[in-house]
C-alpha cells in the first residue's frame, strides 16, 4: 500500500485515496470541507514543545526525528496509531496531510518512513505491534 505526503493547502487529487491530517493545529485559512480529509490524527503530531523547538531549523532534523519517534511511543499516541494503520491497511493509498512549509522535514515523513518500515520504530509503535492490539481488542469483545 503506498504512502504520500502532501501539504494539507494542495488541491485534492482522487490519486490521494484516504486523506489524513496528522497535524495538532488545525491548518490557518482552511476550511474543513475544503481539506477533504477521513481522518484528523492530533494525537500523532508532535508535542507542541518538540514542534516549537525544531520549527525552521533543519538543521536539527535527525534529533527532531528521534525525540519524535520516541514521543510515538506514549500512550496517548497510541489510539491514533493504532488507526493510521488501521487506514494503511484497509486503504490502497493513504495520503498524510501536513502544513509545513518544508516538505521534506516534518511529523509526515517521518510517520510515512514508519508506516513503509523504513524506520525500526520504538517499541510499541511499529507494524509488529498491529497484531499485538488486534489480539487484545479480540480479547476485550469476547467478555
Amino acid at each position: 500500500m503506498p504512502v504520500a505526503v502532501k501539504r494539507v493547502y494542495e488541491s485534492v487529487s482522487h490519486s490521494d485515496g484516504a486523506r489524513v491530517l496528522v497535524d495538532r493545529l488545525w491548518p490557518r485559512g482552511l476550511r474543513k470541507t475544503d481539506a477533504a480529509m477521513q481522518e484528523w490524527l492530533r494525537d500523532l503530531a508532535p508535542s507542541d514543545t518538540l514542534r516549537k523547538w525544531f520549527h525552521a531549523q533543519p538543521e536539527r532534523w535527525p534529533v527532531f526525528r528521534k525525540r519524535y519517534l520516541k514521543e510515538l511511543a506514549r500512550p496517548e499516541a497510541e489510539r491514533d496509531l493504532r488507526t493510521l494503520y488501521r487506514l494503511a491497511r484497509k486503504t490502497k493509498r493513504l495520503t498524510l496531510l501536513f502544513a509545513s512549509k518544508d516538505e521534506k522535514h516534518n511529523n509526515a515523513v517521518v510517520l510515512k518512513d514508519l508506516l513503509d518500515g523504513m524506520r525500526k520504530p520504538p517499541t510499541g509503535t511499529g507494524p509488529h505491534s498491529l497484531r499485538a492490539m488486534r489480539m487484545r481488542d479480540a480479547a476485550v469483545r469476547r467478555r
